[in-house]
């Protein structure tokens, strides 16, 4: 028989393509054989997904400067990392729309308020829901170029931190999705009320890795980690400000949501 993939001849017993690495699949698409894979590939604690959330937490400087070193089978690559955390996003979305929606008071929110009080802050936060991947990307570059500036004695360059703030982001996305499952379910009013100390904690994380990454000294923290914050700070600003002019031109929202009451 030959690869399906790259058509090598195959001897009946080989598990693997040895010319492109592809596993040789003999049997059709089955519910159990695709049960099978999903668990293998995400579940087995030998493989790579539990590995590489478990590692990021305990030394991310092996798992992203592994990657970077051409190390590509130990761990989950970045791509595959952005696609899972991507899909949990899609579930709390699901379940932010289905299930807790109707249990939050919008004009209790303090940080998203307009001056048509409750609906307005509903009609904009609902609107951002529709962007939230395209929100979610731009977050990456941000931490990268902020861990480029202030994180940099390895001399990695922009697309080596780029990696580092994929694996950063994602890992605290979809370790961090448990607990908004649950505060969805239960207390959706607090989830909300909680967002922006949700996301100073993402920052945290992503100054945890970008510091496991290089070589700096933990006194060195004191000055470094305000800046990354700073650097941070200014481009949620700026991200900000531009999902609210996408919402405009949209027409998403209007002039008159910002408008005071007489």
């Amino acid at each position: 028989m030959n690869c399906r993939n790259c058509n090598t001849s195959l001897r009946t017993d080989y598990s693997f393509c040895p010319d492109c690495g592809a596993k040789v699949i003999r049997n059709r698409i089955s519910v159990k054989n695709l049960l099978y894979d999903l668990v293998e590939r995400y579940f087995n604690l030998d493989n790579t997904f539990l590995k590489t959330l478990w590692h990021m937490l305990i030394k991310p400087q092996i798992v992203c400067g592994g990657y970077i070193a051409g190390i590509r089978k130990k761990y989950l690559n970045p791509v595959s990392m952005l696609a899972i955390a991507l899909t949990t996003s899609g579930f709390i979305m699901f379940l932010m729309k289905k299930v807790a929606w109707d249990r939050i008071n919008f004009s209790n929110i303090s940080y998203a308020q307009t001056s048509t009080g409750g609906s307005g802050t509903e009609k904009i936060m609902s609107a951002t829901m529709e962007y939230s991947s395209l929100l979610y990307f731009l977050y990456i570059p941000m931490i990268a170029f902020a861990s480029y500036v202030v994180f940099n004695k390895k001399q990695y360059n922009y697309a080596e931190h780029f990696v580092t703030a994929i694996y950063a982001l994602t890992s605290f996305s979809i370790i961090s999705s448990i607990y908004t499952v649950i505060l969805l379910l239960l207390s959706p009013q607090m989830y909300i009320d909680t967002a922006l100390i949700f996301v100073a904690l993402m920052v945290f994380f992503c100054i945890y890795v970008a510091y496991k990454n290089s070589k700096f000294s933990k006194t060195s923290l004191l000055w470094r980690a305000p800046t990354f914050f700073l650097i941070f700070f200014m481009g949620y600003l700026g991200i900000s400000m531009l999902s609210i002019v996408m919402l405009f031109l949209t027409g998403d929202i209007s002039i008159q949501d910002f408008v005071p009451k007489n």
